[in-house]
């Protein structure tokens, strides 16, 4: 199998992954339960939950040390071409557009990839857009438990080559609570206008 073949099928896959949480989560018009909004799903059920992991910094944290502020998340891998930094733009304009209330914010990236994705790696990515972001990694173990909370998905799409590889990834963004308790999640390509009001009207 070429690569290009794989990465056509790898991009099917997403595809087809997004728009089945799309509708099991009401986002699609129409579809059961749809609340007819094009860019935020609210009341996705049983996501979150405690986790340990290792920051930017190398420090090992847990969910409880987020408790308190409201956390933006996003799954993915510091060497995805386009959605990731793309995502980590829009949290940057966000927390930009939030100015002062930024402080209850806290931007959170989990690396999917954690065979390439280490502390520095995750800190060289992360802090290349907004210093507020927290890039969190860890062992195999602890990623696979933080995404099976969060039912995010990640997989390494080329097992041929254990440098060069895309990751085929949920592209959600988790807007969770205070308490650690899920909000809202935000589908790909939700403008930074719309996630900073909802954000907002959680303060």
């Amino acid at each position: 199998m070429n690569k290009i073949f794989a990465y056509a099928v790898a991009a099917l896959v997403v595809v087809g992954f997004t728009i089945a949480m799309l509708v099991f989560t009401g986002i699609i018009p129409g579809a059961p339960g749809s609340n007819q909004r094009s860019g935020v799903i609210a009341g996705a059920p049983q996501i979150g939950g405690p986790f340990t992991l290792v920051n930017n910094k190398g420090e090992t944290v847990t969910d409880k040390d987020f408790h308190g502020k409201l956390m933006l998340i996003f799954f993915g891998y510091t060497f995805c071409p386009d959605v990731c930094p793309t995502e980590m733009q829009t949290f940057t304009q966000v927390m930009e557009a939030l100015g002062d209330e930024g402080k209850d914010v806290t931007p959170v990236f989990i690396t999917v990839d954690p065979a390439r994705d280490n502390v520095a790696v995750v800190d060289e990515f992360v802090q290349a857009f907004h210093p507020s972001i927290i890039g969190l990694t860890g062992s195999e173990e602890q990623v696979d438990d933080v995404k099976r909370k969060y039912r995010a998905y990640g997989k390494k799409v080329d097992e041929g080559d254990d440098e060069y590889y895309l990751v085929d990834h949920t592209s959600f963004t988790y807007l969770m609570g205070r308490d650690g308790s899920l909000q809202t999640v935000f589908s790909y390509g939700t403008t930074p206008e719309e996630i900073t009001k909802t954000i907002q009207e959680k303060l």
